[in-house]
């Protein structure tokens, strides 16, 4: 070998050792191509956006206002002019005059009754009364006698006592009448119920026919209401207490006429809790405009309180209903949006809700969340 090739190998070694290098290191990187590689971190609920100036944000305003609370009532009368109408002696209603849901005027007769009980104190009455004639009688001839020396002084008083006692029975039989509804100066067994106020009959419990007991251990025959003033009783739960105080102004909508609001005052908050649902009646008085609210009617009450507190406010444009929860969209970075749960509470005539918690003041948050969530598309 001459020295020119032994010159020539180290050459061709090395040679070939650069080319099996870079083969190792190209079927290297074609090993590493193939492999996929890792995905990057996402963060739920973080929506990203090519273009964010297409979408305005607001910053939540800090305003005071009133603590609003909207609860159902029923309509109910008010007892201080409601009267329970009864026979006051027992026997057979005759005739029925008035039914339920009538207007009546005070004075108006609502039923006539035959009453065993007033016939039998008219007897005793008349009984007594013919008796009381036969002493007065018999005390005048004794006090004659007496003149003339022809009585002794105690036949005198006999008579005397005997009068006495007499016209005590009659009065006492002329009360007994009055008490159980009859009049001295028509005695009849027939006992009239006339209506003491003028008012609507709101409950009757009583028929032509029907046997009525005595006053005390019967129900009511009738219940008569002046409507002009109304109650509408609520059950406000005991985590919303604070938020009605008396005196409030209460803002009243019956079913029957939604358009229409009325302004009542809350006049009493029940002491007394209900065991099974945590509520307590809350009493609105107000009143009964145009004669529109009846017993029994469904009502919605909103109280407003009279002192103001610092509230922050959204557009409800802003507010996403979703799941039966609130949500907006609070921006996150130049091109991202974070989708945040809110409390809401009422809603402002100017389009603004409350915002009871989820947002800060210096948030900025997209100012029309269905749009937003329409373009990224949630769920």
């Amino acid at each position: 070998m001459n020295r020119r090739m032994t010159g020539l190998i180290p050459t061709l070694l090395l040679a070939a050792a650069g080319a099996l290098m870079a083969s190792g290191c190209s079927q290297h990187g074609s090993m590493d191509a193939s492999e996929p590689k890792p995905a990057a971190p996402s963060t739920p609920n973080v929506f990203s956006v090519d273009n964010p100036l297409q979408f305005p944000v607001v910053s939540p305003v800090s305003r005071r206002e009133p603590d609003v609370l909207s609860v159902n009532g029923t309509v109910a009368p008010d007892i201080t002019r409601t009267v329970h109408i009864n026979a006051l002696a027992g026997g057979r209603v005759m005739d029925v005059r008035a039914k339920l849901g009538d207007d009546v005027q005070k004075g108006q007769l609502l039923l006539v009754v035959h009453s065993p009980d007033l016939e039998a104190a008219i007897q005793q009455y008349e009984k007594d009364k013919a008796d009381e004639h036969l002493a007065d009688v018999a005390l005048k001839r004794a006090q004659e006698l007496f003149a003339h020396g022809a009585m002794a002084q105690q036949d005198l008083e006999n008579a005397e006592n005997t009068e006495e006692k007499a016209q005590v029975d009659v009065k006492t039989d002329a009360d007994q009448i009055r008490l159980l509804g009859g009049d001295l100066d028509h005695l009849s067994p027939t006992l009239e119920v006339r209506s003491p106020i003028t008012g609507a009959v709101v409950d009757q419990q009583v028929a032509s026919g029907e046997a009525v007991k005595s006053l005390d251990n019967s129900q009511s025959l009738f219940m008569v209401a002046d409507l002009s003033r109304v109650w509408v009783l609520c059950d406000v739960y005991e985590n919303d207490l604070s938020k009605v105080r008396l005196g409030d102004i209460a803002e009243v909508r019956l079913n029957a006429y939604p358009d229409r609001a009325f302004r009542g005052t809350v006049g009493n908050i029940s002491q007394v809790l209900d065991p099974t649902t945590r509520t307590a009646k809350v009493r609105v008085e107000l009143a009964n405009t145009g004669g529109l609210f009846r017993p029994q009617m469904f009502a919605t009450v909103k109280f407003t309180s009279r002192q103001t507190y610092s509230r922050l406010l959204l557009p409800s444009t802003a507010i996403l209903r979703l799941h039966d929860k609130d949500w907006v969209f609070v921006r996150a970075g130049d091109h991202s949006f974070r989708l945040t749960q809110v409390q809401g509470g009422e809603t402002a005539p100017d389009g603004t809700q409350e915002i009871l918690s989820g947002v800060n003041p210096e948030d900025r948050v997209v100012s029309n969340a269905l749009e937003f969530s329409s373009a990224v598309s949630v769920e």
